[in-house]
C-alpha cells in the first residue's frame, strides 16, 4: 500500500446510517474503478493510487481484493440482512456486521444505557482489529442520524468510547438532523438534543446535514414531487465523497480530517460545519448546463445548494472550505473565491483573514465534467439549534414521554444539562457574530482624541493625504 494513504475507518450506525452508507460505498466503488466485489476494473493509476484510505488491500492467489474499511452496526436486523444480501453483500467482510434483536424503538435511551451498552464493547472489538491494521490511521467517520434511537443513542455512545480508546485520533461524523417535513416519530426532539449535547463534547468535525434542507432541494431543484429517503441519501453521499475526495486522490492541497479541522475550527465547541453541493440539477436540464468555475462557487454559498435548512445571510461566515473536482484552474478558483469575498464583505467576519480556502482535485465525480463542495463554518447554524431546542422546551417543560427515558435508568437531569449546553452554544454563535474588528477603530480614534484637537486634526489630514497618494 503506498505510503501516502492514512486510513479511515468508517462506522455507520442505526437505519438512515447503513442506508447512507450503502449509497456512499456504491459511489466510493464508481469513483475508484472497483466492481461490487471489490475487483479493480478502471485504468486510470489515479484511481488506485490512495484507494488505502478507505480500503484494505487483500491480496490472494488472484488479483488484489479491496475490502472496505468499515463497521456496519444495528439494534435490530433488518438493514444489516438487506446489505449482506444485496449487491455489496459480497464487498463487506461478514464479521463487520453487529446487530441485537431488539430494536431501540426511537429511544435514545435504550440505544445509550440498555441495548446499545450490551453491543459497544463488540462494535470496539472490530474497530480495534481493524485500526491495528492501519499505518497512520488518521480518524473515523461515523454516519448517524440524530432521530431515531440506534444512530443517535447507540451512535453517542460510541463517540464518547472512540474518544476514550483513540484520544489522538479525529473523530469526524455526518450527523443527520431530524426535520417535521420528514418525521418519523413525536419524540425527534428530543433525541436530537441529546445526541447534540454529545456531539457538542466528543466529536472533532461535525458535517450537519438536515432533512429539511434535503427536502427542499429535492422538491425545488430536482423537481421530485414526493422524495423518498432513497433520494436523500443520494444527495448526502455525493457531499460525502466531495469532501473525501482531497483524501483519496492526489491534488493540489491535498488535505486530511486534522487540516480540515485546522481550517475550519476556530474554537473547539463550534465544529458544526454546514455542507453545500454543486451543480444541482434535475436530469432533463442536465444537457443544458455546463457551469462556469464563479457559477460553481455562486451556487455554493447559495442557500439553494445548502443542506442545512438556514439563511447564510442572517449570519456569517466564520470559516469556509471550498472543494473543487474536475479541469479547474487554481487561479480561477482563487479568483472566484476573492470575487465572492468581496462582494459579500459583510457576511464574511474581517477579524480571520483569509478564511476561505480552496482545494483542487482533477478526478470528477462519475458522469459529471466538473463539480464543487463547500463546508462553511457559519453562525447562521444556530438556526437549526434554535429549532431543535423550540420543539424540544415545548414538550419537556411538560414533561411528556419522559417515562420511556427515565424507565431505561435515565436520570432527568440529563435533559436539562443538554437544554443549557445547547442554549450555551447558541448564544457562542450570536457573541461570534456581534464581534466586530472594532478594536482596531477604536485603537486608531483614541490615539487621535487622546491629543488636543489641532494636533489631532493636522495628524490626520496628513495621514488622509498620504493614503490618498
Amino acid at each position: 500500500m503506498p505510503s501516502t494513504s492514512r486510513e479511515i475507518i468508517n462506522v455507520q450506525v442505526g437505519q438512515a446510517g447503513n442506508q447512507v452508507g450503502e449509497v456512499f460505498w456504491n459511489m466510493l466503488l464508481a469513483e475508484h474503478g472497483l466492481d461490487e466485489n471489490g475487483f479493480y476494473q478502471g485504468n486510470d493509476p489515479l484511481q488506485t493510487q490512495r484507494v488505502g484510505v478507505y480500503f484494505d488491500e487483500i491480496e490472494s492467489q488472484g488479483p488484489t481484493k479491496y475490502v472496505p474499511r468499515s463497521v456496519q452496526v444495528d439494534l435490530e436486523a433488518g438493514v444489516c440482512n438487506k446489505i449482506k444480501g444485496g449487491k455489496l453483500g459480497g464487498l463487506f467482510r461478514p464479521d463487520t456486521f453487529l446487530n441485537a434483536e431488539v430494536g431501540a424503538g426511537n429511544n435514545w435511551a435504550k440505544g445509550y444505557y440498555t441495548e446499545g451498552a450490551e453491543l459497544v464493547d463488540s462494535i470496539l472489538e472490530i474497530v480495534r482489529r481493524q485500526s491495528e491494521k492501519c499505518d497512520a490511521l488518521q480518524g473515523f467517520q461515523v454516519l448517524q442520524s440524530l432521530g431515531g434511537g440506534t444512530g443517535a443513542g447507540l451512535g453517542s455512545l460510541l463517540l464518547s468510547k472512540l474518544r476514550e480508546e483513540f484520544p489522538d485520533r479525529m473523530v469526524s461524523t455526518y450527523s443527520i438532523f431530524p426535520s417535521p417535513k420528514v418525521s418519523e416519530t413525536v419524540v425527534e426532539p428530543y433525541n436530537a438534543m441529546l445526541s447534540i449535547h454529545q456531539l457538542v463534547e466528543n466529536s472533532d468535525l461535525t458535517f450537519t446535514i438536515d432533512n429539511e434542507a434535503l427536502y427542499d432541494i429535492c422538491v425545488k431543484t430536482l423537481k421530485i414531487s414526493s422524495p423518498e429517503f432513497s433520494h436523500l441519501n443520494h444527495l448526502i453521499a455525493k457531499v460525502m465523497c466531495g469532501v473525501s475526495t482531497s483524501l483519496r486522490f492526489p491534488g493540489q492541497l491535498n488535505g486530511d480530517l486534522r487540516k480540515l479541522g485546522m481550517n475550519l475550527i476556530p474554537f473547539p465547541r463550534l465544529h458544526f460545519l454546514m455542507p453545500s453541493y454543486a451543480p444541482i440539477y434535475d436530469n432533463a436540464a442536465s444537457s443544458f448546463n455546463k457551469s462556469s468555475v464563479s457559477e460553481l462557487t455562486k451556487e455554493l454559498f447559495d442557500r439553494k445548494n445548502l443542506f442545512v435548512a438556514c439563511d447564510p445571510r442572517f449570519g456569517r461566515y466564520l470559516t469556509a472550505a471550498t472543494i473543487f473536482r474536475g479541469n479547474v484552474s487554481s487561479r480561477e478558483a482563487e479568483y472566484a473565491i476573492r470575487d465572492l469575498q468581496t462582494k459579500n464583505s459583510q457576511n464574511f467576519v474581517e477579524w480571520i483573514p483569509d478564511n476561505v480556502s480552496v482545494s483542487l482535485c482533477r478526478v470528477p465525480p462519475v458522469g459529471q465534467s466538473q463539480a464543487a463542495v463547500a463546508l462553511s463554518n457559519s453562525t447562521a447554524i444556530q438556526d437549526v439549534f434554535k429549532r431543535t431546542l423550540e420543539s424540544f422546551s415545548a414538550m419537556y417543560k411538560r414533561r411528556a414521554f419522559l417515562h420511556w427515558y427515565t424507565g431505561e435508568g435515565m436520570d432527568v437531569m440529563e435533559f436539562s444539562e443538554a437544554e443549557s449546553n445547547i442554549q450555551d452554544m447558541i448564544s457562542e454563535y450570536q457573541q461570534y457574530q456581534e464581534a466586530i474588528a472594532d478594536d482596531e477603530e477604536g485603537a486608531y480614534e483614541e490615539e487621535y482624541t487622546d491629543q488636543p484637537q489641532e494636533e489631532y486634526q493636522e495628524e490626520y489630514t496628513a495621514d488622509y493625504a498620504e493614503e490618498e497618494q
